[in-house]
């Protein structure tokens, strides 16, 4: 919701209260907080234990589905 010109401190609120282990956390390039906000997201999830990886570690490839939580699942 970063493009929606939500202040940086909204953004952390938002992402610090939601992220489990798995989250796709997607920021949009264009989104005027976001650059402000994303040290602190950062170093809260270093804190928490997170790591960060590129997408093609944790999408699936071959043949999967999707659950009702939007999870991929090997089939």
């Amino acid at each position: 919701m970063d493009w929606k010109d939500l202040s940086a401190g909204e953004i952390t609120k938002r992402v610090t209260s939601k992220v489990c282990p798995g989250s796709i956390v997607l920021f949009h390039n264009a989104a005027k907080h976001t650059p402000e906000a994303l040290p602190g997201i950062i170093e809260f999830l270093l804190q928490e234990g997170y790591t960060f990886v590129p997408i093609s570690q944790m999408i699936l490839t071959g043949e999967y589905t999707i659950d009702h939580t939007g999870r991929q699942c090997p089939a």
